[in-house]
């Protein structure tokens, strides 16, 4: 039996892939291994920018003031796995500092968990789910970080 290699996705596909999902998995350099952590994100689809919430306290933060270099994955699959994508992305993710981004981008949160969430998934972002989650715009209890400087894009699916 001959290896079955598994197809690549276009750019236009995993693009789709990542502007109909929410949530993404961040591997950061650990000292003796690499850290995993799930993050929800916002797709800045115009300007093909992924923005993560991330609390402003836990191991993440250390590990990312020491190497901001990780890889992001973003999968979607069935749970039988007749169906699957996924793409990883390998670079550079930074907190962004400039105040009107950041605002913008918190207002993108709160519509996705309004839309698609629950209040719940406030408690991943250091947030009361008995909190608005308008309280994510004017809070301070959750960084904004931003992929950039991508240097590898693998993007695959299932035929």
């Amino acid at each position: 039996m001959s290896i079955v290699k598994i197809p690549s996705m276009k750019k236009e596909e995993y693009d789709k892939l990542i502007s109909e999902n929410h949530v993404s998995r961040i591997a950061f350099k650990g000292d003796d291994y690499p850290y995993i952590a799930p993050f929800m994100y916002v797709f800045d689809e115009k300007n093909k920018f992924i923005y993560f919430l991330s609390t402003n306290y836990g191991k993440k933060i250390g590990l990312f003031k020491n190497n901001p270099n990780v890889a992001v994955e973003i999968e979607r699959y069935n749970e039988d796995m007749s169906s699957y994508k996924f793409v990883t992305l390998q670079g550079r993710i930074i907190e962004v500092q400039e105040q009107k981004e950041v605002e913008k981008t918190k207002k993108q949160f709160v519509k996705m968990i309004q839309e698609k969430l629950s209040s719940k998934a406030l408690a991943a972002l250091g947030y009361s789910p008995e909190e608005s989650p308008e309280s994510l715009i004017k809070g301070e209890r959750a960084l904004v970080w931003k992929l950039v400087d991508i240097e590898s894009i693998v993007a695959l699916k299932n035929p």
